[in-house]
């Protein structure tokens, strides 16, 4: 596979907390999806220690996602000791999709689903389908 270049850039907003919705595609590790934001090194572990659980990516975005967290990890001087994404594994869970329709499904019961989230939810059962 090719090497792939980091789309990351250091964003930090002072003033009024940032919210996901105004963050540029540049500070996520996965810019095309906007999953984990890398605003701090916090943030840089929690992508790393999440990596496995983003679902619905392919290789080329999990290797362009390991390439924007080393860079941040490197800015905010996080310490990693993987040196490649496959080293953080893919889909450990094996019934990690249906894991996640029954949760979707008992947020649902719940009345704990936002519209937002039932609509993206309905467009990814589509997708599959």
């Amino acid at each position: 596979m090719k090497s792939v270049e980091a789309t990351w850039q250091p964003y930090e907003e002072h003033g009024d907390l940032t919210t996901r919705s105004n963050l540029p595609d540049t500070v996520f590790a996965f810019p095309k999806q906007r999953k984990e934001p890398l605003t701090d090194a916090q943030h840089v572990r929690n992508a790393v220690a999440r990596f496995d659980q983003i679902l619905d990516v392919s290789d080329e975005d999990r290797a362009l996602a390991f390439a924007n967290i080393e860079k941040a990890a490197q800015y905010y001087d996080v310490n990693l000791s993987e040196t490649s994404w496959q080293q953080l594994g893919v889909h450990p869970n094996p019934h990690r999709f249906e894991a996640a329709a029954k949760a979707l499904e008992t947020k649902r019961e719940h009345g704990e689903l936002g519209e937002a989230d039932s609509k993206a939810a309905s467009t990814r059962r589509r997708k599959r389908a």
